[in-house]
Formats: structure tokens, sequence, C-alpha cells
């Protein structure tokens, strides 16, 4: 048995690309980068980027060109494989590429300059709609009081 699987968590190198295959299959591709601090031989703190060629197809690929763009973090996973090329000057490259079975939108949109991520939105891409909590249903029964209701509790009540 092998297994071939890579999680990443990066930002987007570039702003996605989507284009359809000749039988109309959505596909979306775009660098991710990550980042790794270590120590060099002189003790000195060096950053490593590692950059990675991303594939995704289907829903998940007019999603990420839909709400990513470039400098955007995402959580990727998929299979590794190395392309290896030769350039123009006749050297060996190599080139990581992934070919994502699930993509995860990180952050919002106010980590850019394009305003933040509606409820609608992160419902269209998220999966199913959470279930209603008993403080959202005890709301209910007080809607006539002239207090707006509480927004349920979720994931954007997290600090970090």
């Amino acid at each position: 048995m092998s297994f071939n699987k890579i999680t990443l968590v990066g930002n987007l190198g570039r702003d996605p690309e989507l284009r359809y295959t000749p039988q109309g299959n959505p596909v979306c591709s775009f660098t991710l980068a990550t980042n790794e601090r270590r120590r060099d031989k002189s003790g000195e703190f060096q950053d490593i980027t590692l950059w990675f060629r991303v594939t995704l197809w289907g829903n998940m690929a007019e999603n990420a060109a839909k709400y990513l763009s470039k400098g955007r973090p995402v959580y990727i996973e998929g299979r590794l494989r190395v392309e290896e090329w030769t350039d123009r000057d006749n050297n060996q490259r190599y080139t990581l590429e992934v070919n994502a079975t699930d993509m995860q939108f990180i952050g919002s949109r106010a980590d850019g300059d394009s305003g933040e991520y509606t409820r609608n939105e992160a419902e269209s891409f998220s999966g199913p709609p959470r279930s209603q909590s008993s403080e959202s249903n005890s709301q209910s029964a007080t809607a006539g009081s002239s207090a707006p209701p509480a927004p349920p509790a979720g994931d954007d009540d997290i600090p970090f």
C-alpha cells in the first residue's frame, strides 16, 4: 500500500486563474508560498520560502477563483508530485505540484483591501449551514422585545 498526501497552509503568490476544459469542467491554478524560519550555521535566523503550484477542479476551482486573490491565506490538502523540466540555459529544474482534494479559506477579506466576507458568502463555500443552538431558539421566543437578538456564536468569535 502507498500513500501520497500533502497538507499546506500558505499564501497565494498570484491571483487564481480559472479556465475550463473542452468538456466544460472548471480548473483553477495558482502558486502557494509556505514560509519557515530556520537557524543557519552561523546561528542567524533565515526565512525559507517554498513555492507550490496548486491545481483545483470543479466547485473548488470556481470558489477559489471567486473568493481568493494574491496574498490571501488558504489551507490545501492534496497529492504531491514533482515535475522535472529543463530551462533555457539547459539547467535541470523541479517544480512541486499539488493536485488539491480539499481547500479551506483562512482569515477574512478584512485581511486584505477588499472588505469582509459576508455570512452568505461564507455559507456558499463552507458546506451545509450549522444547526441553531438552544440559545438562538430562546432568542426567537423573545423576538418581540426591543433589543435586537445577539448573533449566534461561531467561528467569528475566535480571536485568531
